[in-house]
């Protein structure tokens, strides 16, 4: 019995929720561990997310002939220059479009309330619990607009905390970029000589993934935000660089950004004028369709390999869980976490084969 392979999955489950339950009993000892990591973390993802989306660029100016410390100073000054061109060109009219929409907010508010109550005259008979939860919804809707700029404030003031962590990215990027390529040979360097190629396979599969994910993901969310960006001034949609903004940064969400990032736009699109609805629903759906069909398989390919109801159903369970920040990272979380059962799992039947070739 204890050479069967459900006995052993039996006895692994077992001691992993041990484990878990130990941690669990003695958290006090990795409390500081935990504050620390949570200090390093916000800061060690943003220079993550730039080291993938920049080691690109360094590869280049190497090919260059350029030596890698210059390589990394000539990367720097390019994110310096983009970061001027977006404070001083695209960061004042944003701004701009956003306090604009912001004060029409309580002329759009009045606008549903008369649309609403126009609705209800005009119908000779309706449900009176129907009645009920329309005037209910009319009455509070001051109170749900003014909710949502509260939380949308409150974000804010996250964010300038999630700033101020930033400033310790530059550092961590610096260092990842000059000094990234020799992670895996340091971990390998402790295993002996079968388990170490064993295991930088492994990390080189987890870098693929995160490479493919991120400066995919990160490429089509920028030409969606172009797209759109265009596509909204020929229409001549009022905040339109507001909007693909936002657009740009929902798009990041798999699956669920799409219909995040058209809802404001619908809205506006309504209050300025209904048949824009229609216009903005045909653009969303054109860009959509040039998304899935030609850049998300371009530029991402098929590395990934998720079905888009496994990526539901991750993307609600890690918003459950942990919010925002959850959906955000769930994704990636995920592939990186079925790259290593992957792996393990090939590894396995390798070696089984090998095993039964030995007998033979």
């Amino acid at each position: 019995m204890f050479n069967k392979r459900w006995f052993q999955i039996l006895v692994f489950f077992i001691l992993v929720f041990l484990l878990i339950l130990l941690i669990a009993a003695t958290n006090f000892i990795f409390d500081p561990l935990v504050k620390y990591l949570g200090a390093v973390i916000v800061p060690f993802i943003g220079a993550g997310i730039l080291y993938y989306l920049t080691k690109p660029l360094m590869h280049l100016f190497e090919k260059c002939k350029i030596n890698r410390l210059f390589s990394v100073l000539l990367v720097f000054i390019v994110l310096l220059l983009f970061a001027f061109f977006i404070v001083r060109y695209v960061g004042p009219i944003a701004q701009y479009q956003f306090n604009n929409l912001i004060g029409n907010m309580p002329k759009m508010i009045h606008w549903a309330q008369d649309i609403i109550v126009d609705v209800q005259s005009s119908q000779i008979a309706i449900p009176e619990q129907l009645d009920d939860a329309i005037n209910n919804f009319t009455d509070n809707l001051q109170g749900y607009a003014e909710n949502i700029l509260n939380y949308l404030f409150g974000v804010v003031g996250q964010l300038i905390g999630f700033i101020t962590s930033i400033i310790l990215v530059p550092f961590f990027l610096f260092f990842m970029l000059k000094d990234g390529e020799k992670f895996i040979p340091f971990i390998t360097r402790i295993f002996s000589k079968k388990k170490a190629a064993n295991i930088h396979s492994l990390l080189s599969k987890m870098d693929e993934t995160l490479t493919s994910y991120i400066q995919g993901q990160m490429m089509v969310s920028f030409i969606l935000g172009i797209l759109l960006f265009i596509s909204y001034l020929i229409i001549g949609l009022n905040y339109s660089l507001t909007l693909a903004l936002f657009a740009m940064l929902m798009n990041v969400i798999p699956f669920l950004g799409p219909f995040i990032a058209v809802t404001p736009a619908l809205i506006v699109g309504a209050f300025q004028d209904p048949i824009m609805i229609l216009w903005v629903a045909i653009i969303t759906l054109i860009v959509q369709q040039v998304e899935s069909n030609v850049l998300s398989p371009a530029v991402m390919g098929k590395s990934l390999d998720l079905h888009p109801l496994t990526v539901i159903t991750v993307i609600l369970a890690a918003g459950s869980i942990a919010g925002f920040i959850g959906i955000l990272f769930a994704v990636p979380f995920y592939a990186v976490i079925k790259t290593i059962i992957v792996h393990f799992y090939q590894t396995y039947e390798k070696s089984k084969e090998n095993k039964e070739d030995a007998l033979i």
